[in-house]
């Protein structure tokens, strides 16, 4: 192949390298006919093939299953799902004749505020990395190339454009990069989206040091680099920094800037050549790709029924008093299934993410269908799409509640309200779901409440009322038969919340910073995105992170470590013993968080670091196993540049969510890296002090009373040089001069 590229690149005209760096239409790449250089075709989305107005193919031609969106997958914290769902897409892009899909977005979800944040996995980067991965190996099993998005600090629709967030180097590279670093090191995708936004005053789609730097020589990023949509600021610059493909096209404008940069010398045309290079052996190998031996027949029934698989495991059961769920029709006759929502499913969110599904389970008629003739079920909508009160539905709704033995409630966020291109104003539902929610829990004890919605809202004006509370997320097409099923327990819950909810948005970690000014979005919490600002303040949410009931129970014995002693170039074994102690068969997510007792750098109080979904019959048990090696125990340190691992002590915990932890353990890790920092005359007193060797030096060359012992506590914080002030001349600058030199040696 690589032959073959350079003698295309060796025939190809200026004007033609430069026009073949943006695409030939909305999603497809341009083609050069002559040197039979074929055009490809990509696409949007997520959680299904987009076909666009816009593009090539024929809209409706071809079946395309709408899956869960991410926030509800993730909550599956199932990677051999997330697999599965990335295959059918392979499968379905095979199909209709797409090439890339755009997908998966894994970027952080820093406030629950942002528009976008159903199309994202997580707030933790290691959950988001996991999950992200599994999806890039499904699709790209299939021969279909995956675009890995939003690189990076995407993390709200206001002003994305012109944003610039405003991140230090060590939450960026912890918390915002880390999914990707991730993603790109297990699988290797073969292309990563820029996103809009700057980054600390840069474009993104030409930041030498995120796409060159970081993406391609640390990282070995072998793929190419695409703009998100109209992303390209400044063409010629986004060449040099390692931007290859300019997306939608054609750019006529900025072809001719390549051109006339790369003339006037510029811009090198070696530079242009490498870019060139990237987008023909993406494209060679993307029309390779689908003529691979990869099964391409796409079963609908069968990607639908996986789709109602994924929401099954998806929906979280936050809520569960007297253990109403499941409905037994031995206890109950009658059921009112009340809110407009199970007539009328969201099942995504809004922009560029939406499909068109092959089919919608309705969740009415599959609750009907599910609870059989045993069960009287009626209907009352009980709510308008406007935001407004009807008190004719409302009695309606509350007659209906009355008369039944068990209420089913959806609500939700309205279409709307979710969607790319805006943020959220509130984490609010309808004020008229509200009180319906209030007014139907005063008349019936037993209501069940489920939401619909691809993140968090607030529940406090009347969670207490309702006994029951599911999270049913934008499920997709078969979502109303995941939920059907879920009622009736034809499946036992098993999804954990993949972020925290907080009890009011002023709780969330990012709020006096979001979404910024004056074109600029101040990170200030740092490292602590999540339930890690939630663990470090103290604050209890609403729902913690990992948070997730079931209809069984689940009890955690035996938690053992390989050894109690380790070096940082060895692997540690944890295993711990997981029972379902109850009388249904379940699934249980094990979460193992990592904690440093006495990190040099703050650190979150608890981080994780591996978890495992395991299916347990009633009174069955297994062990289960995972493997931590030194990057589970690292941070980045921004004064060395690089990661280090501390020699101390950490503790293993493990648990049902990150605030319900049954087991710890600790051990004590041995650093083999050499972490001494170089002390200078501006470094403060208390680290040449801390220093064993820096201690010594000072006795030999400081004079007799103004060595260590003599200096007081309120001045440890001063810089060393400023012992010649304070020491009224007994100490020289000579002398400070002589010690720096002998601690360098």
């Amino acid at each position: 192949m690589n032959e073959k590229i350079s003698q295309i690149v060796g025939e190809l005209t200026l004007e033609e390298k430069a026009s073949i760096c943006s695409g030939e239409g909305w999603m497809s790449t341009e083609a050069i006919s002559r040197l039979d250089v074929p055009s490809i075709n990509l696409s949007d989305g997520p959680h299904g093939i987009r076909i666009d107005e816009k593009s090539k193919l024929e809209k409706g031609s071809k079946v395309t299953t709408c899956f869960p969106t991410a926030s509800a997958v993730a909550s599956s914290w199932n990677k051999e799902l997330v697999k599965e769902i990335g295959k059918a897409l392979g499968k379905e892009c095979k199909n209709i004749g797409i090439h890339i899909l755009l997908a998966p977005g894994i970027n952080i979800k820093r406030s629950p505020l942002c528009g976008r944040n159903f199309e994202y996995y997580s707030e933790d980067p290691y959950l988001s990395g996991e999950l992200g991965a599994a999806f890039v190996n499904g699709v790209q099993s299939q021969g279909v190339g995956t675009s890995l998005k939003h690189f990076v600090c995407n993390n709200q629709e206001t002003d994305r454009m012109i944003v610039s967030a405003e991140v230090e180097e060590r939450p960026l590279r912890e918390i915002y990069m880390a999914g990707f670093k991730r993603v790109i090191k297990e699988e290797q995708p073969w292309t990563v989206m820029c996103s809009y936004n700057k980054v600390n005053g840069t474009y993104a789609s030409e930041h030498p040091y995120l796409l060159t730097e970081v993406l391609r020589e640390e990282w070995d990023f072998d793929g190419l680099v695409v703009s998100d949509w109209a992303a390209v600021n400044d063409r010629v610059a986004g060449v040099k920094a390692g931007l290859d493909l300019e997306m939608p096209g054609p750019s006529e404008a900025n072809d001719r800037k390549i051109v006339e940069a790369v003339k006037s010398g510029i811009l090198k045309e070696s530079i242009l050549d490498r870019t060139v290079e990237r987008i023909l052996k993406l494209v060679l190998k993307a029309t390779d790709g689908n003529q691979r031996d990869c099964e391409s027949r796409v079963d609908a029934k069968a990607h639908h029924e996986l789709a109602r698989r994924a929401a099954s495991e998806s929906v979280v059961l936050l809520k569960n008093e007297n253990e109403l769920l499941p409905l037994d029709e031995r206890d109950i006759s009658s059921l009112a299934v009340v809110g407009r929502m199970a007539k009328e499913p969201s099942l995504q969110g809004g922009g560029s993410s939406e499909v068109d599904p092959a089919k919608v389970d309705v969740p009415l008629k599959k609750i009907k269908k599910v609870a059989g003739e045993e069960f009287q079920v009626s209907f009352a909508p009980g709510y308008s799409k406007a935001d407004r009160e009807d008190e004719e539905m409302i009695e309606e709704a509350l007659d209906a509640g009355r008369a039944a033995d068990v209420v089913t409630l959806f609500v939700g966020l309205p279409r709307e309200v979710e969607s790319e291109g805006y943020d959220r104003h509130n984490m609010k539902l309808p004020e008229n779901q509200v009180k319906l929610i209030q007014k139907i829990s005063e008349v019936q004890p037993n209501t069940i409440v489920i939401l619909n919605n691809g993140s968090p809202v607030s529940m406090d004006a009347w969670i207490e009322n309702a006994p029951v509370l599911l999270e049913g997320w934008l499920a997709g097409q078969a979502g109303g038969g995941a939920i059907a099923d879920i009622l009736f327990g034809k499946v036992n819950p098993s999804g954990k919340l993949a972020e925290t909810f907080p009890v009011e948005l002023q709780d969330n970690p990012s709020h006096i910073n979001f979404p910024g000014e004056n074109d600029k979005v101040l990170y200030g919490e740092g490292l602590f995105v999540g339930y890690r600002y939630y663990d470090e303040k103290n604050i209890e949410p609403q729902f913690p992170f990992g948070h997730g009931l079931s209809y069984t129970s689940f009890d955690y014995s035996e938690l053992n470590l390989s050894q109690r002693e380790i070096d940082d170039k060895e692997d540690l074994t944890v295993s711990v013993t997981v029972t379902n102690t109850g009388e249904h068969a379940g699934k249980e997510v094990v979460q193992l968080y990592v904690s440093h007792e006495d990190p040099r750098l703050v650190r979150p109080l608890k981080e994780l670091k591996s978890f495992e979904k395991v299916a347990l019959n009633p009174r069955e048990n297994k062990i289960v196993n995972f493997t931590l090696s030194r990057q589970d125990f690292s941070y980045y340190d921004p004064s060395r540049k690089k990661w280090i691992v501390e020699t101390g002590d950490y503790d293993i915990l493990v648990g049902r969510s990150s605030r319900d932890i049954r087991l710890r353990s600790t051990l004590h890790l041995k650093s083999t890296q050499k972490l001494e920092k170089t002390l200078t005359e501006n470094s403060s007193l208390k680290e040449w002090i801390k220093d064993e060797r820096a201690r010594t030096l000072m006795k030999q060359v400081l004079p007799e009373g103004e060595s260590p012992g003599g200096i007081l506590e309120g001045m440890k914080n001063l810089p060393l040089k400023k012992l010649t002030m304070l020491s009224q001349g007994k100490i020289t600058e000579e002398m400070i001069k002589r010690l720096v030199e002998a601690m360098q040696k």
